[in-house]
């Protein structure tokens, strides 16, 4: 039988990738990690790393026990997240993950109603194109742009989003207003950099808009910063719908031009369906959401 201890230490040495990162991970001496790595290595008669001038490199018999261990310590925390969870109170850290526009623009401006319903959440809100992996515990709960493809995860479709075309009032009054597409070509266009990861529906109408002779461009690489040069007068940014609530400023132009709808999911691993603090935040999530239809349908009503 294997020890617990020597598992936990070759893990974080595999980790790592280093003797010396390791045992300052553990609070152990170098000298101390090398020892019980050496008499797991004899335990199992078998070499599991490869030492070379620059660290370690795992043998083919270190992969399949890392590989062990990675499953052992993702069961291990997602153990202690459900023991974490309180039978009555929302309470400790949520890992939360969503794109850098959805994030800064939707979902950080609603958070403050969150934490006033539980003000002991403590939510580390991680906000990147890279898709983080769920199952791997990288994240708890996601909100993503698109149907989350990975086996084992609890997805519920949020809404849909169209990414439109909008500009600043005060552009619109300087420069005129736009009756057709190609009217782009008398306008600096911002969008999102086409070589970063965005939603294809994105995607697809920047490529028509780039068709034609734009004299001038902006891209960044996440909706925030598009929404910045728009609402400074910059120019005609391509732009999700779930942005314009907070900016009155904001004129969409060419009404019947958009991409095509894009869902909204939020997802979080199978082994998280009791977590209290997943329930509460995938209901704050849905309830937000269905207080701004019911804003924009009031709107609608009132224009």
């Amino acid at each position: 039988m294997m020890d617990w201890d020597k598992l936990r230490i070759f893990h974080a040495v595999a980790d790592a990738g280093s003797l010396t990162h390791a045992g300052d991970r553990l609070h152990l001496s170098q000298s101390a990690v090398s020892r019980q790595i050496r008499a797991l290595e004899e335990a199992l008669n078998t070499t599991l790393f490869h030492r070379h001038a620059r660290g370690l490199i795992l043998t083919e018999q270190g992969e399949l026990l890392f590989d062990a261990t990675k499953s052992m310590n993702k069961r291990l925390e997602s153990a202690s997240a459900r023991i974490r969870d309180s039978e009555e109170e929302v309470f400790g850290e949520l890992r939360v993950t969503t794109t850098i526009g959805f994030g800064t623009l939707w979902l950080a401006p609603r958070l403050p109603k969150l934490y006033a319903k539980y003000p002991e959440l403590k939510i580390d809100l991680m906000l990147e194109e890279r898709v983080l992996d769920l199952p791997m515990r990288e994240a708890d709960v996601a909100i993503r742009m698109k149907e989350p493809s990975q086996a084992d995860l609890i997805r519920k479709k949020l809404m849909s989003i169209t990414m439109q075309l909008y500009a600043s009032r005060e552009y619109v009054a300087a420069h005129g207003a736009m009756s057709e597409m190609s009217d782009i070509a008398q306008h600096r266009l911002i969008c999102q950099s086409p070589s970063t990861p965005q939603v294809a529906a994105g995607g697809t109408l920047v490529a028509e808009l780039m068709t034609y002779d734009i004299p001038s461009l902006l891209t960044v690489n996440n909706y925030f910063g598009v929404l910045q040069g728009v609402i400074n007068g910059l120019g005609v940014g391509v732009l999700p719908d779930y942005v314009t609530e907070g900016f009155p400023d904001l004129v969409r132009v060419l009404p019947d031009i958009g991409s095509n709808e894009v869902p909204v999911f939020l997802a979080y691993p199978e082994e998280l369906r009791s977590s209290k603090r997943i329930s509460a935040f995938r209901d704050f999530v849905q309830e937000e959401i269905l207080e701004q239809r019911r804003r924009r349908r009031d709107e609608a009503v009132a224009t």
